[in-house]
């Protein structure tokens, strides 16, 4: 067994379990006090309502403005840097299951996939870009390479449902993730927490906030994340699965008068681990001379879950130097305030993965993406307040340098392979060398290197101009009316490379010097000059392909609240997303137009403080042009061998999303948010010319998520907390281009596209004021496994597929101190 399942350790699963138990005895003696209340012996245990309106009043940004979260009307969700640590998250991957709605895909953290209410691009090309806007700190996070980094003294998460591109800016048609940084305080403190968990896994952080001065203060963070991997190579030994992250953060402020405060922020985040491990379906003998039975039929598939892992990619690494600065000048005035932000972001990223499943030579092939990217943000905003309007306005200015490498790697067995499957022409590298090796001739065309790539460069500019304001129409009704003028100017290149072959190049050369290809059989003569040029990519071979383009575009907004009560508001919005037009990384000369997307919504919010409840409820419907997505194109060179490419599709969507919150007794919290979503397709044609028009996009129904939290005080002289989280998401639906793209399969072993649960648990004891602390979590504990996607790569080339899973069962014990 490969995967090492191992059960959840006799002392982890009884402490959770425990927990859990006690948690169904505890509330006992709470009901006992709620009617100790009505004979008027206990007066605590009944409802607060400042204690209910805490459930909503976190304050955020979402409006470019300082609110408290009920009092937003847009629908949002938030993450708190307390749910991040309960659920021992390093990343948003890793939580976002319990986000319904949101899909962060972080198997990949160079080129992971952000989906929001079922928008999502998919892509990872420099060409294009995520529809799903990440920022940190109000900065846009440059490019798929730079967007999910690890959590690094994180104060809460916005997630900002539908377009958000009037308060946002780029990329945020379908959505924005908002992460906010803490900031330096004027108070001395520090912490630290390690954990030590299954698979080897130390994680690590520490913090350090330092006041200089009554003026000026140091915050200091960094941290470190490492573990064995849970999935071994069965050939080489080499770990999959492993955690190799390393990163520093560092804020300065400066209040350089009682009016105007400087904040200038640095990150640092080094990453080196193995890729995404691609595990065989095809039942193959150790002979890495085998050829899998062609063509390949599902029915033959064995259980990813269960199956040994062999990869063989030569350069198998994935990597990322990422450093970042913003520089934040805040200035007071009598009548509003004036903020200039100035960022500049750097990464660099190297991801080679196998993508034939197998460790065989006449199957080999691995691909490779390598970016380079800087990127500068300048924005300067106006914001004040009166009795009648609360407005800001604002313009930006954004520059980007990206390069990308594109590489497919494979060999001259690999070719040989092609050429039988492919182009029915038989085995003729292996019986040239068979017949050269006959005549005693030494000279063998097999087991030689061969790499095709596309470089490309993009220079983008984007100018924007901005204003949003609540007009207060009465105590009650508000109406927001916003609009957002972008311009993007973007200059793209493509280059082709000949094909690198350098050894096989060689040995036709001194066939062709020492006068033994002259006498070949013509089709062996044949067969050698059709591979002495590109198979691959084998369009505009060495011809650099320029071009440029602009797009404008004025985004609004609209949105008309009222307040009922203080507690209750409800509001209704029209809102226009937008993101320019782009290209395709490997279609030479490609371009795409711009995406835009109408939003329609209503919504609730409401806390009901004699029951200390909050509950928030939405409706929407969207209509999307031009959404870009990533697809595998079985039919895209002559060659047979496919790549992705980027497809445009129109979408229509419905949906209704619910969050509720109750605190029934001071020890006990409850959590329960759901989303409900209708989407279809009203244009698309498929890779093989087919309309999806009518049916599904793939996205789930039904996602939900649902958790308690219980606290004994006095426990040890401090408090125990259980915490148990639930997260669902249905399965896929399906239609008639799913199983080309590995979305949906069903085999006799295992069925991709299946609905999807998690549970995680945590007990966790502290002291007052969380001086000290001790914790035992379990994520996943039930070890829910699950085959994720089909890699069909090479399924219609070499008879070989892969698939992805999710990993296993963790759990580790938790160490933490304050002061």
């Amino acid at each position: 067994m490969t995967m090492r399942q191992r059960a959840l350790p006799a002392c982890v699963r009884y402490l959770l379990l425990g927990g859990a138990a006690l948690l169904m005895w505890a509330p006992l003696p709470a009901f006992a006090d709620d009617a100790a209340q009505n004979t008027g012996t206990n007066a605590q245990s009944q409802p607060d309502a400042s204690k209910a309106k805490q459930l909503g009043n976190i304050t955020v940004t979402a409006q470019s403005r300082t609110q408290e979260m009920e009092q937003v009307p847009i629908p949002l969700q938030i993450i708190t840097a307390k749910q991040i640590d309960t659920l021992a998250a390093t990343d948003l991957s890793k939580m976002s299951l319990f986000v319904p709605g949101l899909v962060v895909s972080g198997s990949q953290p160079t080129q992971p996939n952000y989906s929001l209410r079922g928008v999502s691009t998919s892509d990872f090309g420099v060409g294009t870009e995520s529809a799903v806007g990440v920022y940190v700190d109000g900065v846009y996070a440059a490019r798929s390479g730079g967007a999910l980094l690890a959590f690094n003294d994180v104060q809460r998460i916005e997630v900002l449902k539908g377009p958000q591109g009037t308060l946002f800016g780029r990329n945020a048609a379908g959505g924005a993730i908002s992460i906010v940084t803490n900031e330096p305080t004027d108070k001395f403190e520090g912490k630290a927490v390690v954990r030590i968990g299954n698979e080897g896994e130390r994680y690590g952080n520490a913090l350090l906030n330092i006041p200089i001065n009554k003026d000026m203060a140091l915050r200091i963070s960094v941290l470190d994340n490492q573990s064995d991997g849970w999935i071994k190579d069965q050939a080489n030994g080499q770990h999959y699965g492993k955690n190799d992250d390393w990163g520093s953060r560092m804020v300065y402020r400066w209040n350089i008068t009682p009016d105007t405060r400087v904040l200038w922020s640095w990150d640092h985040e080094r990453l080196n681990q193995p890729p995404q491990p691609a595990i065989g379906v095809v039942a193959l003998s150790n002979d890495v001379y085998q050829r899998p039975p062609f063509p390949l039929q599902t029915s033959s598939y064995i259980n990813p879950l269960t199956a040994p892992l062999y990869n063989d990619a030569i350069e198998a690494d994935e990597r990322r130097q990422f450093n970042g600065s913003t520089l934040t000048i805040d200035h007071s005035f009598s009548w509003g305030s004036f903020t200039s932000t100035t960022a500049w972001r750097h990464f660099n990223t190297f991801n080679d993965e196998d993508n034939d499943g197998t460790n065989h030579i006449v199957t080999y092939l691995d691909t490779a993406n390598i970016e380079h990217n800087n990127s500068w943000y300048q924005e300067f905003k106006l914001s004040g307040n009166t009795n009648l309007i609360d407005w800001v306005a604002g313009t930006s200015y954004y520059y980007e340098q990206a390069r990308q490498t594109s590489q497919t790697n494979i060999n001259t067995d690999s070719v040989d392979t092609l050429a039988q499957n492919v182009l029915g022409v038989g085995l003729p590298l292996t019986e040239i060398s068979q017949g050269l090796a006959a005549f005693g001739l030494p000279y063998n065309l097999l087991g030689d290197p061969w790499r095709e790539q596309i470089s490309n460069d993009g220079n983008f500019k984007a100018y924007a101009a901005f204003g949003d304001v609540i007009w207060h129409l009465n105590d009650n009704l508000d109406l927001t009316t916003g609009l957002r003028f972008t311009e993007d100017h973007k200059e793209f290149s493509w280059y082709n490379a000949p094909r690198q072959a350098a050894a096989f190049d060689q040995t036709i050369a001194e066939l062709k010097a020492n006068g033994i290809f002259a006498i070949l059989p013509p089709a062996a003569q044949g067969a050698l000059n059709a591979f002495g040029s590109n198979i691959i990519f084998p369009n505009a071979v060495g011809i650099p392909v320029e071009t440029n383009h602009s797009w404008h575009d004025f985004s609004p907004r609209a949105v008309l609240s009222y307040k009922f009560t203080p507690d209750m508001m409800a509001y209704a919005s029209i809102t226009k997303g937008y993101k320019a037009g782009g290209y395709n990384s490997l279609q030479v000369g490609s371009l795409y137009a711009p995406e835009t997307v109408w939003n329609y919504e209503i919504g609730l919010k409401t806390v009901v403080p004699e029951y200390n409840l909050l509950f928030n409820t939405s409706a929407y419907h969207y209509r999307y042009t031009n959404l870009q997505s990533s697809v595998l194109d079985p039919n895209s060179t002559g060659s047979g061998i496919p790549f992705y490419i980027v497809s445009t599709s129109d979408q229509e969507a419905s949906g209704l999303e619910f969050e509720a919150q109750w605190q029934p007794v001071e020890a006990l919290r409850l959590n329960f948010t759901s989303a409900y979503i209708d989407s279809t397709y009203l244009k698309y044609v498929d890779t093989s010319g087919v309309s999806l028009a009518g049916q599904p996009t793939g996205e789930p129904s039904f996602s939900a998520t649902g958790g308690l939290a219980y606290t004994w005080h006095g426990v040890a002289n401090g408090d125990l907390e259980f915490d148990l989280q639930y997260a669902y998401r249905g399965r896929t639906r399906c239609n008639s281009d799913s199983q080309e793209q590995g979305s949906c399969l069903v085999t006799p072993y295992f069925t991709v596209g299946t609905s999807t649960t998690r549970t995680d648990a945590r007990l966790d004891w502290h002291t007052p004021g969380d001086r000290w602390g001790v914790a035992l979590y379990g994520n996943n504990i039930f070890n829910r496994r699950y085959v994720t996607g089909i890699g069909n790569y090479t399924t219609n080339v070499f008879g070989t597929t892969y698939a992805t899973v999710t990993p296993p069962r963790t759990w580790g014990l938790e160490l933490r101190t304050k002061f």
